[in-house]
């Protein structure tokens, strides 16, 4: 039988100094990591629910099998980051250093990307499901078989981004900034009738 979490609740983790700690099942609710060092954290199967991670420093850490559910990530850095069968459900990041940033079979559905840089990221086969991708940077991305139906993509800039097989909806073939990017015929003969053109 597994046992239950470990809960925490409401604590006060800012500016604390947690590098290269390993956490295993444990469930972290409205706690604050503002400026905390997280350097070469790494977590197994915890989840953390509305939790404040603004300008934390989460470089070299490592997640699996972890949610991260409607959390702030405001200036935080990710960089070297890796998480695994994970969820990032719902949470937002602003200004965040993102890159290089692995992402293995993970949801980002409901995600916040408004105006990040994810420059030659590799989200193939990732859930986007209405992510906020508004004026973010995918340029060379690789999104072959992404599902970004429902996303916002006003402004996405994805020259020389990868595309094949990815789910996009005819808003987002509007919205998106396209030239260059690389598609499949599917996805040709759907961005020319979202355009209004008749493909015979």
């Amino acid at each position: 039988m597994t046992e239950p979490l470990e809960k925490v609740v409401g604590e006060d983790f800012s500016d604390a100094v947690l590098t290269g700690e390993k956490w295993e099942r444990r469930a972290f609710e409205q706690c604050d990591f503002t400026e905390a060092d997280l350097r070469g954290l790494v977590t197994r199967g915890c989840t953390f629910t509305r939790c404040d991670f603004t300008r934390a420093d989460l470089g070299d850490s490592r997640h699996s099998l972890a949610a991260f559910h409607s959390c702030t990530f405001d200036r935080a850095v990710l960089a070297d980051s890796r998480f695994e069968s994970s969820t990032l459900l719902g949470s937002m990041f602003s200004q965040c250093r993102l890159r290089p940033w692995t992402l293995v079979e993970t949801d980002l559905t409901l995600a916040g990307f408004s105006n990040a840089d994810l420059r030659g990221l590799s989200l193939r086969g990732l859930r986007l499901r209405e992510a906020n991708l508004t004026d973010a940077d995918l340029r060379k991305a690789d999104l072959r078989d992404a599902d970004l139906t429902g996303a916002r993509m006003f402004g996405t800039k994805l020259a020389d981004a990868d595309l094949r097989g990815a789910k996009l909806d005819a808003n987002a073939l509007v919205q998106a900034k396209l030239a260059g990017a690389r598609i499949d015929l599917g996805t040709a003969v759907a961005f020319a009738g979202a355009h209004g053109l008749v493909v015979d």
